[in-house]
């Protein structure tokens, strides 16, 4: 983008943080034009949004991807390990199988959803079946199905095993980008009228209540003011951990890419996703060794600000004007997240699922580790190694349900 006003990432970085501190600040206000306005609009959500805004009016850079790199590959494992150095692993198993059934149902909403949105956009826009070329318009949502079943690395595999070309995948990845983070806003939207869904469907929340009061208690308990020191530890602990997440990372992506190429579609020699298992494996261990108590000292309110800067950085990619550029596409992609949606509702409407195993299982899909357990998060910060778990099955699954969608879509429009 050459005509942004602010280009440096470190100001970059400055106005984002700002940002953030603005929307903490008056979402914490008595005014009563703030407090109308948070009535409605989550914080969370309004961190995400300002600065696709600053990014769709030409304020800053959203297609520089240092900031994202760094709080995806430095913020994200960190604040997974401090997310998770409290964690009750025999409650979270306690919250029986409804997680993992929301998760596969979103993942039959984005493989049913391709060929459905592309058959109902067809009966309008014929030209959607533009043949069997490189550039065919299947092909390139084949690129889209990775991505919201597994993520980049099975979004690239699509792109090889279709052979998709460069134009339509270029068009491709702003439909991707601009749905998905659409989509991540609506289920923050939703996460403060979760009560009120609970009780329409009557859902069970008895295990996912249990365990927050516990996370919750445990800390009224427990908490007093993290001194320097405090702070000093668990910034040691969790770049610690995130350091040595990274070195497995570089050792194990390279070595089973070289002794197991067939494994590539578990997403095996993917660095990225094997820095998300271990830092989150790391935080699972150190649970249960006396590092525990950090939480008592501010480990997770450490962990959340990491996220929130995350989020930031999320949100400075979407291009909300992108729309103009490709409108059929756009309109593609709605009518597949919808698809995606309605199945989510109607799975967790049959099985009487709580909202926050349609929203983390939906986002496990959609997002995959960078966000689901931000959506987590949102509910309590006790609950974002819920999405972490249910992201990483989304990169075993991907590239397989990734590959049948394109089948379906091959189908049809040749």
């Amino acid at each position: 983008m050459e005509s942004v006003v602010i280009s440096n990432p470190a100001s970059v970085l400055g106005l984002l943080m700002v940002v953030l501190g603005a929307v903490f600040f008056t979402s914490h206000s008595n005014h009563p034009l703030w407090r109308g306005v948070y009535r409605f609009v989550p914080a969370l959500l309004l961190c995400y949004f300002i600065p696709s805004l600053l990014n769709s009016f030409g304020v800053i850079d959203g297609s520089d991807d240092t900031l994202y790199h760094m709080a995806s590959r430095f913020l994200l494992p960190t604040s997974l390990v401090l997310l998770t150095l409290n964690l009750d692993l025999k409650a979270i198993t306690s919250l029986g199988p409804k997680a993992i059934i929301m998760f596969l149902a979103g993942t039959v909403g984005i493989v049913l959803g391709a060929p459905l949105a592309l058959l109902i956009s067809a009966t309008f826009f014929p030209e959607l079946l533009n043949g069997n070329g490189p550039d065919a318009v299947w092909r390139g949502m084949t690129t889209i199905a990775g991505s919201w079943i597994g993520g980049g690395a099975n979004q690239t595999a699509m792109k090889e095993i279709y052979g998709v070309g460069d134009e339509i995948f270029s068009a491709m990845i702003a439909v991707d980008v601009l749905m998905a983070n659409a989509w991540m806003a609506v289920l923050l939207i939703m996460v403060p009228r979760a009560a009120s869904w609970d009780r329409r469907l009557k859902a069970d929340t008895t295990a996912l209540h249990a365990l927050r009061d516990k996370m919750e208690a445990w800390q009224a308990e427990h908490a007093r003011i993290p001194s320097l020191h405090d702070l000093m530890l668990i910034l040691a602990v969790g770049f610690g951990a995130t350091g040595l997440a990274h070195y497995g990372a570089d050792i194990l992506a390279p070595w089973f890419t070289e002794h197991y190429p067939n494994l590539e579609r578990y997403s095996l020699h993917s660095g990225f996703f094997w820095l998300m298992v271990l830092s989150t494996a790391f935080g699972v261990l150190l649970s249960m060794t006396s590092a525990h108590k950090l939480e008592s000292r501010g480990a997770s309110k450490v962990g959340s600000a990491g996220i929130y800067v995350l989020v930031a950085t999320i949100g400075m990619h979407m291009d909300i004007k992108a729309v103009l550029d490709a409108p059929l596409f756009f309109l593609l992609g709605a009518i597949w997240m919808l698809v995606h949606a309605a199945i989510m509702l109607l799975v967790a409407r049959l099985i009487r699922a709580p909202l926050f195993y349609m929203a983390v299982g939906s986002q496990a899909n959609v997002g995959g580790a960078a966000s689901a357990p931000v959506v987590a998060a949102a509910f309590h910060p006790a609950l974002a190694p819920v999405g972490v778990l249910l992201a990483v099955l989304g990169y075993v699954l991907g590239t397989y349900m990734a590959w049948f969608c394109g089948q379906l879509l091959q189908v049809l429009a040749t």
